[in-house]
């Protein structure tokens, strides 16, 4: 999961604008574990797989995520199509791995959740409401709004075999809704293209969802950057604040930390690409000081 994405509709490189003309250009931006075009935890700008100029149905892309959390561990599919090349709608499933953090609980409080996982799913749509350089200025940025609807199939239960419990630390539902704005610039200071992104989302989620969503909206900030090294060739860093909505309980449930990563991608064709990733989550439910270490794999059809 990572972050080579920004390249997508007029990319600043020989490689990347002919291949652009033909309609077939690299597989950038990449996808975030939430199924949207972007880095790995933060979305950019510009939409996956738009097509040339007069497309009204995109073709679609999907990816494969693998992370090691910890001691946790994450799986995510995700799947993205896009319309009129204004309009991606994105899907993804996530698996968390909760390794001890079941036995943890049940040795604090003598209740047992009974599941080892947690399964979470992101139904999203992300409209391009300003195209980068619009009206031939060229310091306009692409700017994106993005509505987010996540389901939590298992934290009701967890909270009913809690006796509750999750209510009194402010969990309130296991669905939310997320509101995103993103702006993505590329630049051309350096030798090599650069991408920035920056962006703000309102949101519920607790841990993204994982542990369902609190009744209060938080606005937070999220951003990254990118860099082309060679044309197949990307390295960056992202950043992603998080709210702190629940009460945290010392040794089973931590308040929650911004994310950030560093990652590398390598552009194996026109359909496909591959990137690696470590970061840093902090305090992650029943454990601190926890890192990122991620893989992906992209396809685009």
């Amino acid at each position: 999961m990572l972050l080579v994405a920004a390249l997508m509709v007029a990319p600043l490189t020989a490689f990347a604008e002919d291949e652009a003309e033909a309609g077939d250009g690299p597989p950038l931006p990449l996808h975030t574990i939430e199924g949207v075009g972007g880095i790995v935890l933060t979305p950019m700008a510009y939409l996956v797989n738009p097509g040339p100029p007069g497309t009204v149905i995109g073709k679609p892309a999907v990816a494969a995520h693998w992370a090691l959390l910890g001691g946790k561990d994450l799986e995510a599919i995700t799947f993205t199509w896009t319309l009129w090349r204004r309009l991606e709608l994105g899907y993804a499933f996530n698996r968390l791995g909760l390794d001890d953090f079941g036995d943890d609980v049940r040795a604090a409080t003598g209740l047992d959740i009974r599941t080892n996982d947690i399964l979470l799913h992101h139904f999203n749509a992300r409209l391009n409401v300003i195209e980068e350089n619009a009206g031939d200025m060229g310091w306009v940025p692409a700017v994106t709004l993005g509505a987010h609807y996540k389901y939590n199939n298992d934290v009701h239960e967890i909270n009913r075999r809690l006796m509750d419990t999750l209510n009194a630390l402010g969990y309130d539902d296991n669905d939310g809704v997320d509101f995103t704005l993103t702006a993505t610039k590329a630049l051309a200071f350096l030798p090599r293209p650069v991408f920035f992104s920056a962006g703000a989302r309102c949101s519920r989620a607790a841990h993204l969802g994982f542990l369902g969503f609190t009744n209060d909206y938080f606005v937070t900030l999220e951003g990254s950057a990118l860099m082309l090294v060679t044309d197949r060739l990307a390295v960056g860093a992202e950043y992603r604040q998080k709210p702190d909505d629940l009460v945290a309980v010392p040794g089973l449930l931590a308040n929650e930390d911004s994310w950030w990563d560093v990652h590398a991608a390598y552009i194996l064709s026109n359909n496909a690409v591959v990137y690696a990733t470590v970061g840093g989550l902090g305090k992650l439910l029943n454990h601190s000081d926890e890192t990122l270490y991620g893989l992906v794999f992209k396809y685009e059809f």
